[in-house]
């Protein structure tokens, strides 16, 4: 079965292609527009469909259009009520409208494509395959939680034996997801898609207002919640954008912070009753919330907890493909790495190098370059091999840097053109990463929980250690990842440090780089000492 999976007409399109069971390749939209998100300056009508990312996926495999045997579109537009309270109808009859034409614009988008072939995949279902037949385990429990997706905000369930059963869902207008784009607007961040800056900025205050915020959101004991509008006012005033932060609004953000982290473990302890597993598996933009996800990995009932890595609602295109091909018997091969995006050749990347008219070098051995430079603290863009899929850089789309010098965490935000207060994460060998960090599950390699460092490091890798001696860790496993596994030793060998610094290689309000030439224009407008381009180095003149 060859199926495409489409997350369109609302943030973060992407495509999707699953064949026999199998991920061949996923990719988001923004890469190819260069709009983050997807989102277009001009009213939500005019939010990108994911055309490129879609003809991409399928000339990845070599199939026309005509050739598949079905289109998982990851919402239905069937289910929406357009009455729910604290949902304007107007915004929901306009997305709904679209998601109706889709088979006619997938088909404009995708010549050759028959219509009938288009199926309709709810949105949280959707979530839910992309995590639970995508984990390296079988049978597991599920737990979505997000914005909204048709009338409802939250599913809970198991997958046995490649089935969902559901068991407990929560309708519009209670939305964790909600409330806490609530708190992002209020705190002067983009609504929708700067909820992590407000998790980061949580660790410099204190949940003094965690108690009053109960009444208004909390588990209910049956598998739901009560999530209700919050007078944040009460606590903080609304700071306008760009404005100075005072110290309630780090002690707003983290009381919000703790109370979404005791209702998922409310949840979590539910769904564990009812179901007896003992692997838990999460999808949904509250999942890419690190720090909850490490309560729930440490304070939880379940002995694990794997997290699709693209959690957000790129990730339901993925999901709506192995939901369509799990309805049909196919049995889902399990995700072994988020490297699904684009790649190029040796020889793409010269002739990019060469119409660039860049002056640049192929060093016999690139790994021990780059940590040469970042031994001599430079500041490296990373691209190599496939684009990751979700917004994490993984060691594909990556700056680099030195750990070990405060000041690098100051340096890599001026580089990214971002507020001070963001952390960047650490890249460690999978094998020596315990000896640097505890509580958080280990491996991570998807950069989706937080790690307490321990204290005898916090001063030899200060760029790394966020205010509250925690990090974000990726674990890089040398037989998956062996050039930068090779990096990582390399610079250990100059520096005596087993780690460095990752971050996504863009700058403010842009896409992380896709193409070569997206790394060649990120280069060219950043103060970055090195880019690693495939086989390739170019180095700024001093």
């Amino acid at each position: 079965m060859r199926i495409l999976g489409i997350n369109a007409v609302f943030h973060d399109p992407a495509a999707a292609l699953v064949v026999d069971g199998r991920v061949v390749a996923a990719a988001e939209e923004e890469r190819f527009s260069r709009r983050k998100h997807g989102k277009r300056p001009v009213p939500f009508a005019a939010w990108e469909l994911p055309e490129q990312a879609a003809r991409w996926c399928l000339a990845e495999a070599g199939i026309e259009p005509s050739e598949l045997d079905a289109v998982g579109y990851s919402y239905d537009p069937d289910l929406v009520d357009h009455d729910v309270a604290g949902v304007d109808p107007g915004w929901e009859e306009l997305r709904t409208t679209y998601a109706r034409r889709a088979p006619h614009f997938l088909k404009t988008a995708l010549p050759g494509l028959d219509p009938a072939k288009v199926r309709f995949v709810r949105h949280h279902v959707a979530h839910a395959a992309s995590s639970g037949l995508a984990a390296p385990f079988g049978d597991a429990a599920v737990l979505v939680a997000d914005g909204r997706g048709e009338a409802t905000s939250y599913l809970a369930g198991e997958y046995r034996d490649g089935k969902l059963v559901e068991l407990a869902a929560q309708r519009l207008p209670h939305s964790l997801g909600l409330r806490y784009e609530d708190l992002t607007e209020h705190l002067g961040f983009a609504r929708s898609s700067d909820e992590y800056k407000v998790m980061a900025l949580a660790s410099y205050g204190k949940p003094q207002f965690a108690d009053a915020l109960r009444e208004r959101l909390d588990a209910l004991g049956d598998g739901g919640f009560r999530a209700a509008p919050l007078d944040l006012a009460r606590f903080a005033p609304r700071r306008e954008p760009g404005a100075d932060f005072r110290p309630e609004h780090a002690d707003l953000a983290a009381s919000v912070q703790q109370r979404l982290e005791e209702v998922l473990l409310d949840l979590a302890r539910w769904l564990h009753t009812q179901t007896g597993q003992v692997n838990l598996t999460m999808a949904g933009g509250i999942a890419l919330n690190c720090v909850a996800n490490t309560r729930l990995r440490a304070d939880g009932p379940f002995d694990d907890v794997w997290i699709q890595p693209a959690a957000g609602d790129a990730g339901t295109a993925l999901g709506a493909a192995l939901h369509l091909a799990a309805e049909w018997g196919e049995p889902a091969a399990r995700m072994t790495g988020a490297a699904l995006g684009r790649g190029f050749s040796d020889g793409e990347i010269q002739q990019a190098l060469d119409t660039a008219r860049l002056p640049y070098e192929r060093p016999d051995d690139l790994a021990a370059t780059v940590a040469q430079a970042l031994a001599e603290d430079r500041i490296v863009a990373w691209f190599q091999g496939r684009a990751e899929f979700g917004p994490r850089a993984l060691g594909h789309r990556s700056l680099l840097a030195h750990p070990g010098h405060r000041r690098n965490l100051e340096r890599l935000n001026d580089v990214k053109g971002r507020e001070q207060f963001r952390p960047v994460a650490p890249m460690v060998l999978a094998d020596r990463a315990r000896e640097l960090f505890e509580r958080g599950p280990l491996p991570s390699p998807y950069m989706l929980f937080v790690h307490d460092v321990r204290p005898e490091w916090r001063d030899r890798i200060p760029a790394v250690t966020h205010v509250d001696g925690t990090a974000r860790v990726q674990t890089v496993d040398r037989t998956d990842e062996p050039l930068v596994a090779r990096v990582l030793a390399e610079f250990e060998s100059r520096t005596g440090i087993p780690v460095v610094v990752n971050t996504s290689l863009n700058t403010a309000g842009r896409p992380m780089v896709d193409s070569p030439r997206d790394a060649l224009e990120c280069f060219g407008s950043s103060p970055i000492d090195l880019l690693a381009l495939g086989p390739f180095v170019v180095r700024r003149p001093e």
